[in-house]
C-alpha cells in the first residue's frame, strides 16, 4: 500500500456530506495529509439554467449562473466545516467543478493526484446507490484509486 498523501471527499451538500467528511478526516487522522472537498455543479443543472435564463428578470448569463453557484457552494461547504469540523488541524481545500459528476470526480483524481476517494452511498437524487448508471457506481468502476462508500447504518441496516 502506498502512502496516502491526499484524500478527496465528494461533498454534494446532501445529508451524506457531513458523514463523508467525517470518514475522510478519520482516514487521515494523525497524518500530514491534505483533504480535498469536491463539489460538482451538475451539467444537467447547467443545461436547465440555459433554458431558463432568457426568461429570468436579471441579465444572467450561463457563466454568471455557474459563478454564483460556485460561490454559494463554497460558502455552504466552508460553513459545514466551520460548524462541524472547526479545529481539526487538517488542511482542507474546497474545489467546485462543473460538469458530469462522475467525470469531474475522475478528472480531479488524476489532476490532483488523489490517493483515496470518499463518497456518499446516496447523493442529491436520493436514489439507491446500486442503481445502474449512478455517478457513484461509475466512480467505483473507473477509479484508479480506492473508493470508500459512506453509508448511513440506520438506512442500510438488516431488514
Amino acid at each position: 500500500m502506498e502512502n496516502i498523501k491526499k484524500v478527496m471527499a465528494c461533498v454534494d451538500l446532501s445529508d451524506y456530506s457531513k458523514m463523508t467528511i467525517e470518514y475522510a478526516l478519520a482516514i487521515v487522522k494523525g497524518l500530514d495529509v491534505e483533504v480535498l472537498l469536491l463539489n460538482v455543479i451538475n451539467s444537467r443543472d447547467i443545461e436547465a439554467a440555459k433554458i431558463a435564463i432568457p426568461y429570468l428578470p436579471e441579465n444572467l448569463t450561463i457563466e454568471s449562473y455557474i459563478e454564483k453557484a460556485r460561490t454559494k457552494r463554497i460558502k455552504a461547504i466552508k460553513n459545514l466545516i466551520n460548524d462541524h469540523f472547526p479545529n481539526t488541524g487538517i488542511k482542507m481545500v474546497v474545489l467546485v467543478r462543473a460538469g458530469v459528476p462522475y467525470q469531474e470526480i475522475l478528472k480531479t483524481v488524476e489532476k490532483e493526484k488523489v490517493d483515496v476517494v470518499v463518497l456518499g452511498n446516496k447523493g442529491k437524487s436520493n436514489l439507491v446507490g446500486t442503481l445502474h448508471g449512478s455517478n457513484g457506481e461509475k466512480v467505483f468502476r473507473h477509479s484508479p484509486v480506492p473508493v470508500l462508500s459512506v453509508r448511513d447504518r440506520k438506512k442500510f441496516g438488516r431488514r
